[in-house]
Order: C-alpha cells, then structure tokens, then sequence
C-alpha cells in the first residue's frame, strides 16, 4: 500500500497542512513510525511523540494545536482515531482479498452451495446443505455442520466451530476457538441423583454485522433460537447460555457469562467477568461495571451499575469508600467500647 497525503485527506475527508505530496506505505504506533508511516493521535498523553516521530503523515483532530514545530505532514479530521480505523480497515480488506479458491484438503458436500469468490482453508469441513455467501472467507479447520448458513462477506477464523442448524448473517467476524451452537447447560435430576440430559434441538441465530472474539462460545437453546443482535460485539472467553437474547449494538468484554433465557437490551455494555443469572432482563443501554454480579431484572434504561450485589454506580462508590474506612471505624468503636467500659466502673 503506497498512498500521497492528498489521497488519504480524500479518503478521510481531512484538511492537509504541510507536503500533499509525500508517501506513506505503512500503517505504525506515533511513538514507534519511521519514515513512510502513517500514524495518528487521538490522546494527548501522546502527543510529545508528534514533534520527534519518523512518522511522514499524522492524522490529528481538528482541534490541535501543536505547542512546538511538527516534521511530519498532518491531516486535520473530525476524530483522528476513528479516521484511522477506517484506513486499518482498508488495509485489512486488502490483506484478506487476497484468499480466494478451495484448498485442499478439505470437504466439500456435494450438496453445500458456496457464493461467488468464497475462500474455503485446507482441512476445513462443509457439511450437507451447508450455504456459504458472496465472499466469505472459511479458514482452515473450520466445522460447518448440516444446515448451517452463513451470510455474504463473513470471516470464520480457524478452529470454528458451527454446530448443525445454526444461522450466521453477513459481515459478521469469528474468531479462531469460538463455538456456536454447542449443545446448552440442560439437565434433569432424578429420582436417585443422577443427571439425564434433555436434548437441546433449538438453534443460535446471528444477525448482520456481530464480530465474536477467540474461545467464546454460544450454546444453541433448547427450543427456539439464542439470538446475537445486529450489530454486537463479543470479546474473548465470554460464555452465553441457551436461549439468551442479546440486543442490537451491546458491547461485552472478556469472561463474562449470561445464564440461560436471559435477555439483554440494546446498546448495553458490559464489562469483564460479569455474572448474569438465567431468566431475567437487562433494560436497554445498561452500563455495567467489571466483575458485577446481576441476580435480578434491570427495569431502569441507561443507568450505570457496579458491584455484588448489583447497586447503582453512584451507591457502589459510596460502598467503596466507607469500605476503605473500616479499619478506622472499627478503631473507633474499641476507643468508644473502652470509655463506655470505664464510665460503668
């Protein structure tokens, strides 16, 4: 990739200052670009790196001000880091455009139907009326079981694993480890302590744009669908259990698990190693803080939350701070312990 200036401010809509003219042909960090990188700021605890970097080009925000020269060429956006995701975007399009064909081995039903210019990775496994869209890249060892559909311009990386029925939508990313559509958490105890399983023959649904991290995995419900929404976003190691619905937009980061026939709303984010309780409803646009534990319904839209149990982010502070208190407090009760034992002698 080699692109002047001038073609990326039209790319990104920006507003040049310096040589329109000069080359970049590699994407790098501010604090580490030689020259020919292109590089950006968007913090500004980074920004004594803008007046010695190597970098040719930086995009700035449009309300920079540098308080010394800067070298390199800068280009002036509405946002700098979001106008670098979209060229991280193009050149990933351009690494990915280059898999195309089936490699071999692999396995291929005669009954599967692949799309136009779908790449199909060595040792990877179409099963019986399998349907793979336009452009959609299987990498190798991937299992697509009987009946599953993936969408136009999807990504499964390797070592997916797509169990029979399930439905993926389009320009949805999985990545390597993820499981869709393993059988849910569903047990019956019996008359002597012994487990009997109850068949899950429902599906996983995942609608259109949804990326999925490394080693999440996503159980099929036991009737119906467990659905991923538009548009959501799921980190590493996250587990989702039978017949959970996540709303459109939802943001949720690593090691978090959500119980069965829970239903998250839209635009919620929720952090790291949450726990979630079966059959209960999370209102839209919940913000929900690292290590949380949800025992009960969120009624309330838009609020923010922390801790176990669940309280509201403001009362969790409140919590923390008398929590910080206590070995005085409890220094305080023996002094008065002490003089109330004195006034009785």
């Amino acid at each position: 990739m080699q692109l002047t200036a001038h073609q990326i401010g039209i790319l990104l809509e920006g507003t040049i200052e310096g040589d329109p003219e000069v080359t970049v042909n590699q994407l790098s960090k501010i604090e580490e670009a030689s020259e020919g990188s292109l590089s950006f700021l968007a913090n500004s605890k980074y920004e004594q790196f803008v007046y010695n970097s190597g970098a040719s080009v930086i995009i700035v925000n449009d309300d920079f001000i540098p308080s010394h020269p800067v070298k390199a060429t800068l280009i002036r956006v509405k946002n700098a880091y979001s106008a670098f995701s979209v060229l991280l975007e193009k050149y990933d399009e351009l690494i990915k455009s280059k898999k195309s064909g089936v490699e071999t081995p692999s396995f291929i039903h005669p009954t599967a139907i692949l799309g136009k210019d779908v790449f199909i990775g060595a040792l990877a496994y179409i099963g019986p009326n399998v349907k793979v869209g336009d452009g959609s890249k299987i990498y190798p060892n991937t299992y697509l079981a009987d009946n599953v559909v993936v969408g136009k311009n999807v990504t499964l990386y390797a070592g997916v694993n797509v169990y029979f029925n399930c439905t993926i939508g389009d320009n949805v990313i999985i990545h390597s480890g993820a499981i869709i559509g393993g059988d849910g958490f569903g047990f019956v105890k019996g008359t002597e302590g012994s487990y009997k399983k109850v068949s899950q023959i429902g599906n996983v649904i995942i609608e259109d744009d949804v990326e999925i991290g490394s080693n999440t995995t996503i159980d099929r419900a036991t009737m119906g669908s467990t659905i991923i929404r538009k548009g959501v976003k799921l980190d590493n190691l996250i587990q989702i259990a039978h017949n959970v619905e996540i709303g459109a937009n939802t943001v949720i980061a690593a090691q978090t698990g959500i119980s069965g026939s829970t239903k998250i709303g839209e635009n919620c984010i929720i952090g790291g190693q949450v726990g979630i309780v079966g059959h209960i409803s999370i209102a839209n646009g919940s913000n929900i803080g690292a290590k949380s534990g949800v025992n009960n319904t969120i009624k309330e839209e838009n609020m923010s939350w922390n801790g176990v149990p669940l309280t509201s982010f403001r009362d969790s502070l409140k919590v923390q701070v008398v929590t910080r208190r206590l070995p005085d407090l409890e220094k305080r009760i023996e002094e008065l312990e002490n003089i109330i034992k004195e006034r009785l002698l």
